[in-house]
């Protein structure tokens, strides 16, 4: 099975780690019929400063978010 470094900039999930990494042991991706992909992304993909804050899984692309708990 590869092994892949996933960024995330969620910084209130419970798999959110230093240096905006993941550290869930899988991750699942589901189609969001919602967003907008019309823009080319793979610039952001070395941001390592940006964090966000999500309530739920529906407010992100991933579907494995997990608010930490306080």
């Amino acid at each position: 099975m590869p092994k892949v470094e996933v960024s995330c900039a969620i910084a209130n999930c419970t798999y959110y780690g230093e240096g905006n990494v993941c550290t869930a042991e899988k991750i699942m991706v589901e189609l969001d019929n919602h967003a907008r992909y019309d823009t080319e992304m793979s610039s952001e993909l070395g941001e390592k400063n940006h964090q966000d804050s999500a309530v739920n899984s529906a407010e992100t692309c991933c579907k494995t978010f997990k608010p930490k708990q306080s």
